[in-house]
C-alpha cells in the first residue's frame, strides 16, 4: 500500500535565514501563507479523491515549521489535528531547520498528532553551511536528529549536492554522515540555481557554476544506492517538476524526471557489471523486470544507445519475477 501526502506549503515563513538557494515563490509556486481553512479545504479535497486516511499524512512543507510564530503554529496543527481525530489519519508531517528543534517543541508537535519530521540538513560539512547561509551547524543536525528519534518521531533528512563550495567528495562525506544518523528517510536535491538568490548572483558574476543535471545524475545515482544498501528510503530524487522552477531557473541540476535519470544509470551500470567479460560478436537478451522497462532502456534509449556504443548488440526486454534493479543476460537465438 504507497503512502501519500496533503502537501500545504507554509512558504518561507519562520526561516530565519536567507539561505543561498531559495527562492520558495520558485520552489512552492506560492507566496501567500497557508491559513486553517487551506488546511480544512486540501482535506477535503483528498477525502473527496478517495485518498485512503490510515495511508495518508497532512504535510506541512517550504518553510521552517517550528519556527513561525507560535500561535500560527498551532492554528494549522489544530485544523490539521480534528481530521486526525475524525477520520483518523495517519499523522502530520513537517519540515524544519536542526536549530529549531528542542523539547518543548517535540512535545507539542506530539501532543498534536505530528508523526514524522524531516530535517533540512543539506550539508554536513560546516564550510558549505557557512558559504551558503544556512546559520546552523552539522552539530545541529546530529542533536537534533537524536532528539527526534528519542521522542518517537520518523526522522527524515534532506540533503543537497553541487551547492556552492561543496564538490562530490563532500556531499558522499554528507550522505555517509546522514547514514550514521539512522534516519527513516532521506530526501536528495541537487542544486537548482534559481533568480533572485544568492547562487544566482555568484552564478553571475562567474564565482560558482552548479553541476547540470548531465553530471548530477550518476553521482546522485550512487547516493541512492547508497541509502537503499544501508536500508534508508530515499523519498524523493530531484526537485519537483513545475511551471515556476523551470521558468525561474538559470542553471544546476534541474530534470523533469531527475529520478528517472538516476535510475536509468544504476540499470546501465548493472547490465555493464553482467555483460561486460563476454563476447562482443554474439548478441544478448538483457531481461529485467518489465514494470521498469523504460528505465531499464533509458530516457530517449540512452542505455542501449550507450551498449551499442561500446560495442555491445542487445535487446532489453521485460520479464515477470525479477527485484528492482535485478538484470539477466541470456544469448539471444
Amino acid at each position: 500500500m504507497s503512502h501519500s501526502n496533503i502537501s500545504i506549503f507554509v512558504p518561507h515563513k519562520g526561516c530565519p535565514n536567507d539561505c543561498s538557494f531559495c527562492n520558495q515563490r520558485a520552489i512552492s509556486g506560492q507566496t501567500v501563507p497557508a491559513t486553517p481553512k487551506d488546511v480544512e479545504n486540501a482535506v477535503k479535497i483528498a477525502i473527496e479523491y478517495n485518498v485512503n486516511p490510515k495511508n495518508t499524512e497532512i504535510a506541512f512543507f517550504g518553510g521552517s515549521f517550528t519556527a513561525i510564530e507560535r500561535d500560527y503554529m498551532l492554528s494549522l496543527l489544530t485544523a490539521a489535528k480534528h481530521f486526525l481525530d475524525t477520520y483518523k489519519f495517519k499523522g502530520v508531517r513537517i519540515s524544519t531547520r536542526p536549530d529549531c528543534v528542542n523539547e518543548d517543541i517535540l512535545l507539542t508537535l506530539k501532543n498534536y498528532g505530528v508523526t514524522a519530521i524531516e530535517l533540512g540538513a543539506q550539508s554536513m560539512c560546516d564550510d558549505v553551511l557557512i558559504a551558503n547561509r544556512r546559520g546552523h551547524t552539522a552539530d545541529d543536525v546530529r542533536n537534533a536528529s537524536k532528539l527526534i528519534k528519542e521522542y518517537g518521531f520518523e526522522l527524515g533528512l534532506q540533503m543537497m549536492t553541487g551547492l556552492y563550495k561543496s564538490d562530490f567528495t563532500k556531499d558522499e562525506y554528507t550522505a555517509c554522515e546522514i547514514i550514521k544518523l539512522k534516519p527513516d528517510t532521506v530526501r536528495i536535491y541537487p542544486t537548482v540555481v534559481l533568480k533572485n538568490t544568492h547562487l544566482g548572483d555568484l552564478q553571475n558574476k562567474g564565482e560558482y557554476i552548479a553541476p547540470n543535471a548531465e553530471a548530477s545524475a550518476p553521482f546522485c545515482a550512487k547516493l541512492l544506492k547508497l541509502f537503499e544498501e544501508n536500508n534508508i528510503k530515499v523519498i524523493k530524487l530531484g526537485l519537483h517538476s513545475s511551471e515556476t522552477v523551470e521558468s525561474d531557473m538559470i542553471g544546476g541540476a534541474y530534470h523533469p524526471a531527475f529520478r528517472e535519470l538516476c535510475e536509468g544509470h544504476i540499470y546501465l551500470e548493472k547490465i555493464l557489471e553482467k555483460i561486460r567479460s563476454k563476447d562482443k560478436n554474439r548478441e544478448y537478451v538483457i531481461f529485467v523486470n518489465k514494470k521498469v522497462l523504460s528505465k531499464a532502456k533509458g530516457q530517449q534509449k540512452r542505455n542501449e544507445k550507450a551498449l551499442k556504443n561500446q560495442g555491445f548488440r542487445c535487446i532489453i526486454k521485460g520479464k515477470e519475477n525479477l527485484e528492482e534493479f535485478e538484470v539477466e543476460v541470456a544469448d539471444l537465438i
